[in-house]
């Protein structure tokens, strides 16, 4: 979505898709700071949060994401403030209908859309869960000198999905009836 964002707006134009000037390829200041601008952040968000392997440099990438498509939907809104009251964006091309698919195509859906998988990439990085635990645990022991070995259970499960030894018998028993 942050490609469609950054580059449509150089190759809208060739199928009378357009908004601004209706040049292929034509470089503008709106085109910089509505389009590409937040499309590259968007970009660089998502390769950090799809590379990292840190938590926190995940959550970073994460909330570039989410400002990238903020800026993507309030960017032409906001735009006005620094235009003398027209958007930077330029004029929509085209009948209404096809107005309205150039401002969603544009800037709203690529917008929502880069907010929605970045917010919930950082609701999920927001929780700690057990394996992460148990990564922390590792590394603390490595540091502090003991002989650090990874978990091999968690739970009552080995990985693997086969029950622990301690407890194959229990599970396998049967009780007889008059203990009950």
């Amino acid at each position: 979505m942050s490609a469609w964002g950054a580059l449509i707006p150089f190759v809208g134009p060739l199928f009378d898709y357009s908004i601004g000037p209706d040049d292929a390829w034509n470089w503008t200041n709106g085109r910089l700071w509505l389009s590409v601008l937040p499309g590259a952040v968007a970009v660089v968000g998502g390769l950090m949060l799809m590379l990292s392997a840190r938590r926190p440099t995940a959550s970073f990438g994460a909330l570039l994401g989410v400002l990238a498509g903020m800026w993507f939907v309030v960017g032409p809104t906001v735009s006005q403030l620094w235009n003398d009251g027209v958007s930077q964006a330029g004029t929509v091309h085209g009948s209404d209908t096809l107005q309205v698919f150039e401002l969603l195509g544009y800037f709203l859906a690529p917008g929502a859309l880069i907010i929605y998988f970045a917010a919930a990439a950082l609701g999920r990085l927001s929780v700690r869960s057990v394996r992460d635990i148990e990564l922390d645990e590792g590394a603390a022991a490595t540091e502090a000198g003991a002989a650090a070995t990874p978990a091999t259970t968690s739970g009552r499960y080995r990985r693997g999905g086969r029950l622990a030894r301690r407890d194959r018998g229990a599970t396998t028993a049967r009780r007889d009836p008059a203990d009950r």
